[in-house]
């Protein structure tokens, strides 16, 4: 997935507002989504979606106004009816090019996901054949997975 940083995405600091990587990261997760089949079509058909319940977002470098972005997703495990996946943000030469294999991300995010059954208005599993697509596309979480936000410690 790519973008392209726009003028309206840059905030008072001269870089990327926080709000637009999450833009970014959810473009992401659509097009997860329509890979593993539950795109548009899916949706409509069987009235389920995939909402995310948990997200952990690491802001690691600025970026700046007109920087070409790619995104490197990882499904790192699904259960009955769940999903946890990773996106890793990074900076590229060119609007379409892949990061280098030795390029670091400018941000990451983790995210917990549930799949919905939006009349029920409850999780539902995910029909066998998604679950499978999405367990058989299983990567090792990047060492920065599953951590938390370090307390603040008392003065």
């Amino acid at each position: 997935m790519h973008r392209t940083v726009r003028p309206e995405w840059i905030d008072y600091n001269g870089h990327m507002s926080e709000a637009f990587y999450v833009l970014v990261f959810g473009y992401a997760t659509d097009a997860m989504m329509i890979e593993t089949g539950l795109h548009s079509s899916y949706r409509e058909s069987t009235g389920c979606s995939l909402y995310t319940v948990e997200a952990h977002i690491r802001y690691l470098r600025d970026v700046a106004e007109g920087a070409h972005l790619a995104v490197r997703t990882r499904i790192l495990g699904a259960d009955a009816k769940k999903a946890r996946f990773a996106h890793e943000l990074y900076v590229v030469g060119e609007a379409d090019a892949a990061p280098a294999p030795d390029a670091a991300p400018v941000a990451t995010t983790e995210l917990l996901a549930v799949h919905v059954d939006q009349k029920a208005g409850r999780a539902a599993p995910f029909p066998d054949v998604i679950r499978e697509r999405l367990t058989a596309l299983t990567e090792e979480p990047p060492a920065w997975a599953g951590r938390s936000i370090a307390p603040v410690p008392a003065s």
